[in-house]
């Protein structure tokens, strides 16, 4: 009787839908956890945020006034309850690369994604070598991108006004975060524009949350209110003053470069943390694109989000970088990801209905090889870009 009511509950905890995306996090907490510790100093712009850390921690003070407050004082918080130290570095980053897992599985099911394709887009993401890396180190893109993530599920469920200040709060992140208002609006503008007056409203809390929650954030560091418009005024100096022209480094990159052209961007080699979208997902990047822009003119919703977020957050950067030569990286198609992982998901879910639908013929087993096959070909990848490959040699990586 026993074994039977265990298999009943175990049978019910299968059939759970949240059973399997509570693995993968799982899994993939395991790994960072596996090489959170390594190495033992800073790394790639830890160098660069961690001492910043240290001195919010001891002084009160930040030695970057370049970026806005809330994701300093993340990877401070890490310095502050687990000690100085990689884990306690990293440890905040790795919290909120697993709560972007579980912040996309459930914008994929709110934007009506089937249960499979969700999992497939989720699993896609989950296992980017980009997405893991950066949510394995002391960096500020992790905290905006889960911020910007909690704007679109918000915006989806129609919590317009909750959506607006988790925009702001994004940008109280990293100033990157504000791309989330494009997408929000631009999805919006394409899909009937319903709730108009509530909706334009909501699009002024965002800059007005930025802007009145910032001298909070400030006072949690220095001790003092500083005026937010000086303080707005100060970073997009100091950010719009790093320029291709004036910059040297092997390191920047122009935004149609991530696409056309992708390098690997080397942040740390013993173990090699590289900042590179998984070959699986970057090589299919415009195939995804130009298929999502197919079932969004058919009327798909996904696939119409998953285009405004493309144009948001990676499209706007072409022309930016164009007018102002500000300087870019490929980590900046990180938020990006997500957007060509739905167009994945969604095409390897109608694979597979191919297959599912055909019980014969040459088509059915080709479906079937095809997904199998690529997704066998995701994880490896990401075995072999990812720290863990430290256990072995990686003949192209040595």
């Amino acid at each position: 009787m026993d074994v039977a009511i265990s298999r009943q509950h175990l049978h019910r905890l299968v059939k759970w839908e949240y059973f399997w995306l509570c693995l993968l996090v799982l899994a993939v907490l395991v790994v960072h956890f596996i090489v959170i510790t390594q190495p033992s100093e800073p790394l790639f712009d830890e160098k660069h945020y961690v001492p910043d850390a240290r001195a919010i921690v001891q002084e009160h003070e930040t030695l970057r006034p370049e970026h806005p407050p809330l994701g300093k004082l993340f990877v401070a918080s890490g310095i502050f309850l687990f000690g100085d130290n990689p884990f306690g570095w990293r440890i905040p980053s790795v919290v909120f690369g697993a709560i972007c897992i579980v912040l996309f599985y459930l914008i994929c099911r709110q934007l009506r994604m089937s249960k499979r394709a969700a999992y497939l887009a989720t699993f896609l993401l989950a296992l980017d070598n980009l997405s893991f890396v950066q949510a394995s180190i002391a960096m500020l893109d992790v905290f905006s991108l889960a911020f910007m993530l909690g704007s679109f599920w918000l915006y989806l469920k129609g919590k317009y006004v909750l959506s607006g200040v988790s925009v702001g709060l994004s940008a109280l992140a990293k100033l990157n975060g504000a791309l989330a208002l494009p997408v929000i609006f631009l999805h919006w503008l394409l899909t009937g524009r319903k709730r108009s007056r509530k909706f334009i409203a909501s699009l002024f809390v965002a800059p007005a949350s930025f802007v009145l929650l910032m001298p909070l954030f400030n006072f949690f560091i220095s001790r003092q209110f500083v005026n937010p418009i000086d303080q707005i005024k100060t970073m997009l100096s100091l950010s719009g003053s790093l320029t291709f022209a004036t910059t040297s480094s092997d390191a920047i990159s122009r935004p149609w470069d991530w696409i056309l052209r992708p390098e690997v961007m080397a942040y740390w080699y013993e173990p090699h943390y590289l900042g590179a979208i998984s070959f699986t997902i970057g090589a299919l990047i415009i195939p995804a694109v130009l298929y999502m822009a197919f079932r969004a003119w058919k009327g798909n919703n996904a696939s119409l989000f998953g285009i405004s977020w493309f144009i948001g957050t990676y499209l706007v950067w072409i022309p930016a970088s164009i007018i102002t030569d500000r300087i870019s990286f490929l980590y900046y198609f990180y938020p990006t990801v997500g957007a060509i992982c739905i167009g994945l998901g969604l095409g390897l879910s109608q694979l597979i209905s191919i297959w599912q639908t055909r019980s014969t013929g040459k088509l059915r087993w080709v479906a079937i090889s095809a997904v199998t096959v690529y997704l066998l070909l995701h994880v490896a990848i990401f075995i072999i870009l990812s720290p863990l490959s430290t256990w072995w040699s990686v003949p192209f990586l040595s």
